[in-house]
């Protein structure tokens, strides 16, 4: 089964991923750095995460730069060319990652071990996923896995199928998706819960218009993960720093507690899950 990769511009135009990260002049000594864009990507977004590049700076010795391209895909495409040398995944881009590309997986957020996308809609007379028959819904990005992969494993679990029974649009990231349903673009989304906390709390959603109507199975997601050209030393430096990190401005940006140490082998239900769905 494949879903219809159409998508949708709010505010943003897409690009080929392989002209949003060129290759960088490297210094020797720098540390490139990429996140996916699960939020929006937005200058204030990208300086927002300055302490996190301080943090990572000191604690490796290294100059850091940082990019975040406009898609995931991108971001895959940046470890592949070896523009990066750290790179922030979720399950689904990771596994597009470590397949074409062998990245290492370092540490995750011990929320990362028990990860849920949330199904929202802005209709009170939703109430299960097959109320959305016939209607619209937004996914995330289409290597997104609690923003594409998971919502669709669920909701073909609940006998809907997002190509014949769903009008369905691609956000491009998890702000987008919940914007959109808040808006009214689309009836419901599916995306990232702690996006979806962050938003409420920072009060770009209201949580009374837009509404958790369920919460999928846990799953495993994010994953910050090494180029297989990288050092082992400095790979090594990376790890120990965010297995020790409690500065909570840093942990806040990342939107997670604690680090715990990440292996390949426990994405094995996740790219069983993605090879069923053709999304791998």
């Amino acid at each position: 089964m494949t879903i219809s990769r159409r998508t949708f511009a709010l505010g943003t135009t897409a690009s080929i991923a392989a002209a949003l990260v060129p290759n960088l002049v490297r210094a020797a000594d720098d540390l490139h750095v990429a996140f996916v864009p699960e939020i929006a990507t937005t200058p204030a977004s990208i300086s927002a995460k300055q302490p996190f590049v301080d943090w990572l700076s000191k604690s490796v010795g290294r100059n850091v730069n940082l990019i975040i391209p406009t898609n995931y895909a991108a971001t895959v495409e940046a470890v592949g060319n070896g523009s990066v040398d750290l790179a922030y995944f979720g399950g689904l881009a990771y596994l597009k990652a470590e397949a074409h590309y062998g990245v290492v997986p370092q540490v995750q957020r011990i929320e990362d071990r028990s990860f849920h996308s949330l199904f929202i809609t802005n209709s009170p007379d939703v109430k299960t996923l097959g109320d959305l028959r016939g209607k619209t819904f937004a996914f995330g990005d289409v290597l997104s896995t609690s923003g594409h992969l998971i919502p669709a494993k669920e909701l073909l679990e609940a006998g809907i199928d997002p190509t014949k029974d769903l009008t369905t649009r691609f956000s491009g990231n998890h702000t987008n998706t919940a914007l959109a349903v808040n808006s009214g673009q689309v009836l419901a989304g599916g995306l990232d819960e702690t996006v979806y906390h962050a938003l409420v709390a920072q009060g770009t959603i209201d949580p009374a218009k837009v509404r958790v109507f369920k919460t999928s199975a846990p799953f495993v997601d994010y994953v910050w993960t090494t180029s297989k050209s990288l050092d082992d030393a400095t790979a090594e430096k990376i790890k120990a720093a965010f297995l020790a990190l409690k500065d909570p401005a840093v942990l806040s940006i990342l939107r997670g507690t604690k680090y715990v140490v990440a292996t390949n082998a426990e994405y094995a239900p996740l790219r069983k899950v993605a090879q069923q769905l053709q999304m791998l």
